[in-house]
């Protein structure tokens, strides 16, 4: 029999949850995980630091009306303690604390109520949170909110957030101005005396280890001796913002382990959300399960990463969870079930309707085509359909929705026009529903595969001198720094020309349209070139060049046809896109799908250019990285 959880009160400021396994401990009322014993170790987190910086939520604000995606840091520090449940099975306990108007510009303007539960028999705790806007609060932006634990540095020395992810990480001494070398911005360290030599030579940057939101369930830190695991389990993404895509930091060098509820990473300010005078909201984040593991003396302790998934795999089978107390975490039974089939009917691509196989289908709030991408108030629900297009969403929140999909290998955004509204209990079975994709004509040629990625086009080899070992020969080669640097070495008289029929995107086009660097400090924009033959032009018919973009950072795309010496192109985008991700070695960050119209009259018979700019040239960071282009012909005939 399991011991049953114990609630004691060590001082006057902390409280200690003992289930007999693991031990935490918090700071009274603050609400700050002070402590965690597990396995004969007294502490898991870094107990040199204050007490404040071991385990805590925190948010990044500013006042309505602020720009950008940067503000105040302020942890969550609480002013009331109350045990919410207290039993042989279960402890929970809340920290709170109430807004008011004498708060104002010092603090948050929300009512926080962080809570920690301990159960029975279980090797882990979870924690969660409700944040409450109330009626005639003044507005303010929530740049980021996460919880975040410092872990001992003399303890945990490996990282793991995938099978091909994961290995020993330098220390955080490595990066101090003494060991490291800041390279373009602080995050991006060259170490270069390390207290390991094994990590010299090496760039760390907390970047490289994002992850989307679909693959961000379980990651951690491993400790050899003895030999245990911490991991931060994420049973669900309904609560964060911005749909399966969305990237978000994981663990990183401290040893650092966070869950991200809330971010602008890979998107910028779309995606912080802008509350206004007296705007009510409130909003769940988690819980997320903190699991403890460890395995005997000469045991793998590399097999903790297999156990700490396997336990993953049981907390989202779990989900929504049975235990939490707040009456503002709905149990299964109170929410409610939509299943139906998605199929694709592009009829220049197949006479018929095909299964929309892989399609990912969501629930997410009223919105356009594509709106849940930058949706980040309230909550998200999404599936992958079967190989037959079928998809079931269980769990969903009570509340007003619109069904949105988007279907690898198309290009474009489907909505339900239909609004849907989930109630306690509900079962809803939708009739067949047909995405159309964009399209207008016959395909003259493409480039690129409609993934919403880069990731296929032509990767380099990082600078011999900034590398990340763990990327080398990897699916996430993307991940090493300074590939925006690599462009000017593989084309440095001259920007791309791609050949129709010729040319292999997969070595001739590099994956992201970069700026090219002329001096220290000056930067000028890059004209890629598509050259293709064409016979039998209709000068009174439209053709249709489609641009899907993976990524855009405060670019401009510019197109001209058979001309590059116009001033004014046939298409702008406008400067466009603060996603950052070339800074940040992703190989996305948001959607963006483009549909120019060529009148027939600027094609020519035989040989036609056009030409690809990114005008907007002041920072090697701006730039576009493509997902997918395509030339249609005018509307056949049928």
């Amino acid at each position: 029999m399991a011991p049953g959880v114990q609630l004691y009160i060590p001082d006057d400021h902390h409280v200690v949850m003992d289930n007999g396994i693991l031990q935490v401990t918090l700071s009274v009322p603050d609400g700050i995980v002070t402590g965690i014993t597990y396995n004969s170790v007294d502490n898991l987190l870094e107990f040199l630091n204050d007490e404040t910086n071991r385990g805590y939520w925190d948010v990044v604000w500013s006042s309505a009306g602020t720009t950008g995606t940067t503000g105040i840091f302020e942890r969550v520090i609480c002013t009331n303690y109350k045990v919410i449940l207290e039993t042989d099975d279960q402890i929970e306990l809340s920290f709170s604390r109430t807004w008011d108007v004498s708060l104002q510009d010092e603090l948050i303007p929300l009512n926080i109520d962080k809570r920690f539960i301990m159960l029975k028999g279980s090797s882990g705790f979870y924690s969660y949170a409700i944040y409450d806007h109330l009626e005639g609060w003044p507005g303010f932006n929530l740049d980021e909110t996460r919880i975040a634990f410092k872990l001992r540095k003399d303890k945990f020395h490996y990282m793991a957030m995938a099978d091909n992810r994961q290995r020993y990480m330098p220390l955080p001494d490595d990066r101090l101005p003494d060991r490291g070398q800041p390279l373009a911005y602080p995050e991006a360290v060259l170490l270069v005396n390390p207290i390991e030599p094994e990590f010299k030579g090496e760039v760390d940057d907390k970047y490289q280890y994002s992850s989307e939101d679909k693959d961000l369930k379980v990651h951690g830190w491993i400790c050899m001796d003895p030999s245990l695991g911490f991991w931060i389990i994420v049973p669900s993404d309904e609560f964060r913002s911005g749909g399966p895509l969305k990237q978000n930091l994981t663990s990183h060098v401290g040893p650092t382990a966070l869950s991200v509820f809330l971010s602008a990473h890979y998107a910028g300010e779309d995606l912080v959300p802008k509350f206004g005078q007296g705007e009510p909201w409130k909003k769940v984040f988690g819980p997320v399960f903190i699991y403890l593991n460890s395995v005997t003396s000469g045991e793998d302790p590399l097999t903790l990463w297999e156990d700490a998934k396997k336990q993953m795999l049981t907390e989202v089978q779990s989900w929504p969870y049975s235990f939490p107390c707040s009456e503002d975490f709905p149990s299964s039974s109170h929410r409610g079930n939509i299943s139906g089939r998605m199929l694709v009917l592009d009829r220049y691509f197949k006479d018929d309707k095909i299964p929309a196989s892989g399609a990912y289908v969501g629930l997410a709030p009223p919105g356009e085509a594509g709106s849940w991408q930058r949706e980040c108030k309230d909550y998200q629900f999404w599936t992958r359909a079967d190989e037959e297009g079928n998809y079931v969403i269980s769990n969903i929140r009570a509340g007003d929705y619109n069904l949105y999909a988007f279907v690898p290998g198309f290009i474009g955004d489907y909505k339900s026009d239909v609004k849907i509204t989930i109630t306690s209990g509900c079962r809803i079975e939708m009739d067949d529903l047909v995405f159309e994709p964009p399209r207008n004509g016959p395909t003259l040629w493409e480039i690129g595969i409609p993934d919403r990625s880069a990731s296929e086009f032509y990767i380099p080899d990082p600078d011999p001198k900034y590398v990340n070992k763990l990327f080398i020969n990897h699916p996430d080669r993307f991940r090493q720094y300074g590939l925006w640097e690599r462009y000017a070495d593989l084309y440095p008289n001259g920007d791309i020309v791609f050949t129709i029929g010729e040319s292999d995107y997969k070595k001739d086009w590099f994956f992201v349209q970069v700026t090219r660097k002329k001096d220290e400090k000056t930067y000028q924009g890059t004209t890629w070139q598509i050259k293709f033959k064409l016979e039998n032009i209709n000068q009174d018919e439209i053709y249709t060049l489609r641009l899907a973009l993976a990524s855009a950072a405060q670019a401009e795309l510019q197109v001209r046809v058979n001309d590059s010496s116009t001033n004014t192109p046939l298409f702008s985008s406008g400067v466009i896109g603060k996603d950052n991700a070339i800074a940040r070695h992703g190989i996305h960050g948001l959607y963006w799908l483009f549909n120019v119209n060529l009148q027939g009259s600027v094609l020519i018979e035989g040989e036609n250019t056009i030409y690809l700019t990114q005008a907007n040239a002041t920072s090697p960071f701006q730039g576009i990285m493509y997902d997918y282009i395509r030339l249609e012909g005018p509307p056949s005939r049928y």
